[in-house]
């Protein structure tokens, strides 16, 4: 299919979850003139959908929204929102220290739908690659999974980290096996009156969460939880420890060698990785004693586990395993496995990615880094041979850029105005001076 006749843009923004709205709210306020166009495979706005729980939180200051840390006059702040939602004074009067993640997602969605962007929903990106010098210049083209191509000086890929499934996993998920990224699509055929068995691998705040959830929703199911730690761990939220999502931080980090960003990694793991806050843990220890109490045993534990093997016969899932300390062996069946096993980053681990599925065409092109996989600048373009356009990764530099991009709000409109500031000068070096919509960056942040 031939590209449309207005298919050129200055930008295409593949992915228009919260990385790629906040860059569209710096976009409108710092460079308006530009033409860019966002693709979205999701029918529409969304943030979670899978893990919007009774009661869960969303574990971060409400203030470091969209906006606010880079303009806190804009309109799309989280506390206009509450204003112009008429809840302003009802949620200051909340005894909870953190917004429900039911309410921040949909201030996700009224920023969505308000920032003047032009977004092409239910529009799943199929391949990007390089295509011939438009009027001189580099281009990249864009096809849909429709065929539609659309062409660009460049583009910021912000599609969100790929789901982890453990190895052994593998080749299983399914209906009775699922990420915790689809939860509650997973567990809806369910019936509340479910009285089989159901797994959670996992030993995060998202497995934790899952646990609590799936009790409350099946009060006669019985609940496994699998994981490899002791059990559950506190986070670290320590003001100390939490300066990592300063944007200090983020150049330490940025600039540190590869045996310090390691160390950095041990030493700040728990204030986002396999660890969960006080509250939840505290209920669900809570729940198990009251079960106990009352000779009940809907939630039961197994810590300290290798699982070393899943099947699927004709019914349930079979999963195997080897408590790591006394080496016992054990097997159970479950109707459900819920793997919350979190998400892959960029780098040469095992868990991980070298480059994102979108780029992998180009990967020829791109410069890729033994230790850190793709490697990406300080302003989040991505390192390529000369004569490439503008490629940018938004919020999937946890490797390269430190906890700041492990899916959390709090850089968000900071890396946004870094994008869209080296996206300027990067069309206004490769001579797109004269390209529709280019023009200065706006002087002073929009009010």
């Amino acid at each position: 299919m031939p590209a449309r006749g207005d298919s050129w843009y200055d930008v295409v923004g593949i992915g228009f979850g919260p990385a790629n709205i906040a860059l569209a709210i710096a976009l409108e306020e710092l460079w308006p003139q530009a033409r860019v166009k966002f693709l979205e495979k999701e029918s529409g706005p969304c943030w979670q959908p899978a893990m919007l729980l009774d009661g869960a939180d969303i574990q971060n200051n409400p203030v470091r929204d969209l906006v606010t840390p880079r303009n806190p006059r804009s309109r799309y702040t989280f506390v206009n929102y509450l204003h112009e939602n008429g809840r302003l004074f009802r949620y200051l009067n909340l005894p909870d220290h953190y917004p429900l993640r039911k309410e921040y997602a949909r201030y996700v969605q009224w920023v969505a739908n308000h920032v003047p962007a032009d977004v092409d929903y239910a529009m799943e990106v199929a391949a990007v690659r390089l295509t011939g010098p438009d009027g001189g210049h580099p281009a990249v083209e864009v096809e849909t999974a429709g065929g539609e191509l659309i062409r660009a000086g460049a583009v910021v890929i912000a599609t969100g980290r790929s789901a982890y499934v453990p190895p052994v996993f593998a080749g299983l998920v399914g209906p009775d096996v699922l990420h915790s990224s689809t939860y509650l699509d997973g567990i809806a055929g369910l019936p509340a009156d479910h009285d089989g068995t159901l797994a959670v691998v996992g030993a995060s705040q998202s497995s934790i969460e899952i646990v609590l959830d799936l009790a409350a929703r099946f009060p006669r199911a019985k609940i496994v939880n699998i994981m490899t730690a002791f059990g559950y761990r506190l986070k670290d939220t320590s003001p100390f420890s939490e300066e990592v999502y300063f944007p200090e931080f983020v150049d330490y980090y940025f600039h540190a060698s590869p045996a310090g960003k390691d160390r950095l990694r041990t030493q700040l793991r728990p204030t986002n990785y396999s660890s969960a806050d006080r509250d939840v843990i505290d209920r669900l220890y809570s729940l198990m004693y009251e079960d106990e109490l009352d000779g009940r045993n809907r939630v039961t534990m197994r810590t300290n586990q290798y699982i070393d093997g899943a099947w699927r016969s004709s019914g349930p899932v079979t999963i195997s395993m080897t408590e790591q300390i006394t080496g016992e062996r054990e097997r159970i069946t479950a109707d459900r496995v819920v793997l919350a096993t979190g998400y892959r980053d960029l780098g040469g681990h095992d868990r991980a990615e070298r480059v994102p599925a979108l780029l992998a065409g180009l990967a020829g092109v791109l410069r890729i880094d033994d230790e850190l996989g793709l490697s990406v600048g300080l302003d989040y373009r991505v390192g390529t041979e000369p004569g490439v356009p503008p490629i940018y990764v938004n919020g999937l530099c946890e490797t390269s850029h430190g906890l700041g991009d492990a899916g959390s709000f709090s850089l968000l409109a900071l890396r946004s105005k870094a994008i869209t500031e080296s996206l300027h000068v990067a069309l206004a070096t490769a001579g797109r001076n004269g390209a529709p919509g280019h023009a200065a960056l706006a002087g002073k942040e929009a009010s």
